[in-house]
């Protein structure tokens, strides 16, 4: 059923809108941070290779879930040095993830349906090591 088409109880919903959701997009799955700064100002930084790997850009809105402790924040992407592994949480956010937790790094995009989301594997020095095609 198309959400412009969407009737209940005889009473028309959305009709003639386009229905766009948020979808996940790419995930950096189980990255180790290795830095965490509470000086700096907040985001988090990306290995430079790995930004690319997981399409995504400089000061992009990414979700962070903490898989040691349970925090997750939402920030933005700073570009890190290329090739040395390098995920550091900034400012306020190094209070909540610190050095030595495990992290998933998620972004989404508004989309009309449903797609299958970049997932980037890690290896133990957060070195690219594969995309995961069973998500």
């Amino acid at each position: 059923m198309e959400w412009a088409d969407l009737r209940i109880d005889g009473i028309e919903f959305f009709s003639g809108a386009i229905m766009k959701r948020l979808f996940l997009k790419s995930m950096i799955h189980s990255a180790k941070v290795v830095e965490a700064n509470i000086d700096y100002i907040g985001s988090i930084t990306i290995d430079e290779e790995l930004m690319e790997k997981a399409l995504l850009t400089e000061n992009e809105t990414v979700y962070v879930v903490d898989r040691t402790n349970g925090n997750r924040i939402k920030t933005y992407v700073i570009k890190g040095e290329r090739g040395i592994g390098i995920i550091g949480m900034n400012g306020a956010a190094a209070h909540l993830i610190k050095d030595g937790d495990v992290v998933d790094i998620m972004s989404f995009v508004v989309a009309e349906s449903s797609m299958k989301p970049l997932v980037v594997s890690v290896d133990e020095k957060n070195m690219f090591a594969g995309y995961i095609n069973e998500f």
